[in-house]
């Protein structure tokens, strides 16, 4: 494997069902080669506690696409290579509550890493928010910023594969399908 596509989404409120902002780094052949990030207009209310936490309002985001007209740029990214995503059951819960609720159909399952997971085997004396790991490795990070959360994600990642981490042991499969 030698193409990852490190992604990172921020919501809008606790229901963690919409996106209002995507960051994606793609490392090929162990270098970053692209990035892409968004603001995305959530079409649904914010939390005061999210707004706080991203930086991310109803203002910030008038005027910025919803998610259906940011998603085949999105599919296309992800489908490029594996997906990762620093706790990516969260990431790709919310991606497919989105699909969802925007009646988008796509892949029934997707498999992907996940840099906690394999940080928990990988570095067990630690803890494995995003946060510390960026400050054990010297990753610069403007943290709960998608584009700065994907590229730190993407930065753990080849750490972990300088260290000699073989990726296969951590693939995992995230369903699609509707429940």
């Amino acid at each position: 494997m030698s193409r990852f596509v490190a992604f990172d989404v921020e919501t809008p409120n606790r229901r963690n069902d919409r996106i209002s902002a995507i960051g994606i780094t793609v490392i090929e052949d162990g270098i970053i080669k692209e990035e892409f990030s968004s603001l995305v207009d959530p079409e649904a209310p914010f939390d005061a506690f999210n707004t706080q936490l991203t930086g991310i309002s109803a203002e910030t985001v008038r005027g910025a696409p919803a998610f259906p007209a940011l998603w085949p740029q999105i599919a296309t990214l992800l489908e490029s290579g594996l997906p990762v995503a620093h706790n990516a059951v969260f990431d790709l819960g919310v991606l497919k509550k989105c699909l969802r609720d925007y009646d988008v159909e796509w892949k029934r399952y997707v498999r992907y890493l996940c840099t906690v997971q394999m940080g928990r085997r990988l570095l067990p004396d630690m803890r494995h928010n995003l946060n510390v790991l960026c400050c054990h490795y010297g990753i610069e990070l403007d943290h709960h910023k998608a584009s700065s959360d994907s590229r730190a994600c993407a930065e753990i990642l080849l750490r972990y594969l300088e260290d000699g981490a073989e990726i296969r042991q951590f693939i995992r499969t995230f369903s699609f399908t509707k429940p």
